[in-house]
């Protein structure tokens, strides 16, 4: 039986023989050359990954040198959209999921839920009410999450919720919101917030 070589393309041609039986058999061994074709391929491969996991964590923290002046611009508007007695846009930035305990120790969860009621302070004690909000802080935790703390002044109000007193003489209530923050793929996000009223000074004696 006649046996024909194919060379692989790069491969030295080489042969060896071997007994198999009565027959003599020419046995070639491509593999050398599909290593040697191989390793640049493989040498490519690597550098693709490296490549790909330097910008999968560039982009992870880009985000992070722009999150604050976003961060700020989102309670500029949330400030805009309580005076506009507007709660869907007052809950905009809040994530589906997130957590809100308000001054009087309620935990309201998810966004549905934390603009049903603000939506009903909107249209009862707080229909004419206003604020003033002072940003105070943006602190980064790590490139996806930040912290923001405000200061609310809250005025022209009907009441206020039962065991709420004003924090001044003139009526002013005055709270301190603090808001967690969350990089997600649509972007920035309130995952909690807590509201704390600041108690009036005590009286002299």
């Amino acid at each position: 039986m006649a046996m024909t070589l194919v060379q692989w393309p790069g491969a030295p041609l080489r042969t060896k023989k071997r007994t198999c039986g009565r027959r003599t058999v020419a046995v070639y061994p491509p593999f050398e050359g599909l290593s040697a074709l191989m390793r640049p391929l493989m040498h490519a491969r690597r550098s693709f990954i490296a490549l790909l996991l330097t910008l999968v964590a560039c982009a992870c923290r880009a985000p992070s040198s722009s999150a604050e002046p976003l961060i700020r611009q989102a309670l500029a508007r949330q400030e805009q959209a309580w005076n506009r007695h507007d709660a869907k846009a007052w809950v905009s930035d809040f994530s589906d999921d997130a957590e809100f305990i308000n001054i009087l120790g309620m935990s309201l969860q998810g966004r549905a839920e934390i603009e049903r009621r603000h939506d009903e302070i909107f249209r009862t004690i707080f229909a004419r009410s206003r604020v003033v909000v002072k940003t105070r802080k943006v602190r980064l935790l790590g490139a996806t999450a930040a912290l923001a703390e405000t200061d609310y002044e809250l005025r022209d109000y009907d009441r206020l919720p039962p065991g709420i007193r004003a924090t001044d003489n003139d009526g002013t209530l005055r709270t301190r919101l603090k808001y967690v923050w969350e990089q997600r793929p649509e972007g920035w996000r309130i995952v909690s917030a807590q509201n704390t009223a600041i108690l009036p000074p005590p009286a002299p004696h």
